[in-house]
């Protein structure tokens, strides 16, 4: 028996995704980056420019959406610039990280707005705004064509010391549990949930509670009991990380089609690092959303279909018509929340309008 047929479809299914890694020739920024940091291009005198970035995913999530970008960026760096990366409340709380960017404790952080806690009127819209997206292309066209860039641009604009660069696409939001299966919206009531914010917030409408623990932290709470699943990822990420090893059951309903998370830089340090680093900065956060959409997109309904953890199940087509509608009364109400909150839902609104005018296969 050869070691391939050793495997479960789930470890097969994971091995391509990893292989698609080192195919897609981020893996080997380290190597690279290894021997072009012993000999620095610059002056030895002032030194490399060195940052700090956290990012709000624990190491093997981290893995695939960062790690690859933050090896590729130091080898083609040069030795001008060293970015040291550090994953999930490594050196802050990740409720902390604006915070601890603000004040120049990080350089730069990868996170959503809601989970870390920013500022700004449009917070509630980063991570999993219910509805929102049904594919991770959505994210980039809402950005590039409905003014959401823009937007993000005026709203970081008024707050001190943070520059917000970009914002790309992550996973689907499902709820996977451990013991209780999701049949019906009934079988919300009670479940305490890990999850990001917003999602959290309009599930807990139907009696889901949400919870919020550091991230390593997860898988043992499920195995204690003191959580009864995640409301946090797709089937990519449960899968990668080892929380299908843990739950029982997927819920296939999803919440929204894809999480947006973003890239900051306290505004001091970004204005320290010259223009052609800059420049190779977002070349590199591009590449990363470039893996990163392919990465998870890959790896969804492939495991869905093939993946052999978790029983699938569903809520009755009325019951999550009902969801579906109750989206848009949350719309409306964080519409109502600030003129620039408003503007965001009206892109949203006139997105999804035109998606479904224009039918298959975008809707």
């Amino acid at each position: 028996m050869t070691e391939e047929t050793k495997q479960s479809p789930s470890e097969r299914i994971l091995a391509t995704r990893r292989n698609f890694l080192r195919k897609a020739g981020l893996g080997a920024g380290a190597a690279v980056a290894g021997s072009t940091l012993a000999a620095p291009y610059i002056n030895a005198q002032t030194g490399p420019i060195r940052w700090r970035l956290q990012t709000y995913s624990g190491a093997p999530l981290g893995a695939h959406v960062i790690q690859p970008q933050i090896e590729a960026f130091n080898a083609a760096a040069n030795g001008e610039m060293v970015i040291e990366l550090f994953f999930a409340d490594q050196l802050v709380p990740t409720a902390d990280l604006f915070r601890a960017l603000q004040a120049g404790t990080l350089d730069a952080v990868q996170s959503d707005e809601a989970t870390m806690a920013s500022p700004v009127d449009i917070a509630v819209f980063g991570g999993y705004f219910p509805f929102a997206t049904r594919y991770s292309l959505d994210v980039a066209a809402l950005f590039q064509y409905y003014g959401l860039k823009e937007i993000w641009e005026e709203a970081y604009a008024g707050v001190d010391n943070v520059t917000w660069l970009s914002t790309g696409a992550w996973d689907p939001l499902h709820i996977f549990t451990v013991n209780k299966p999701i049949r019906s919206l009934a079988d919300l009531k009670g479940l305490r949930v890990f999850g990001v914010p917003t999602a959290g917030r309009f599930l807990s409408r139907y009696g889901l509670v949400p919870v919020t623990i550091p991230w390593d932290n997860v898988e043992v709470a499920m195995q204690t009991g003191e959580l009864d699943g995640v409301a946090w990822c797709g089937f990519t990420e449960a899968y990668e990380v080892g929380w299908a090893d843990v739950c029982k059951y997927a819920l296939t309903n999803s919440v929204t089609g894809a999480w947006f998370g973003s890239y900051f830089a306290n505004t001091p340090s970004w204005q320290k690092v010259p223009p052609h680093l800059q420049q190779l900065f977002r070349s590199t956060i591009d590449q990363s959303h470039y893996y990163r959409n392919v990465w998870y997109w890959g790896g969804e309904a492939k495991l869905r279909v093939e993946g052999e953890k978790m029983e699938l199940t569903a809520l009755p087509e009325e019951e999550w018509a009902q969801v579906v509608k109750d989206a848009e009364g949350f719309w409306n109400e964080v519409a109502a929340s600030s003129p620039r909150a408003g503007k965001v839902v009206e892109a949203f609104k006139k997105y999804a309008a035109t998606m479904d005018k224009a039918g298959y296969p975008y809707r």
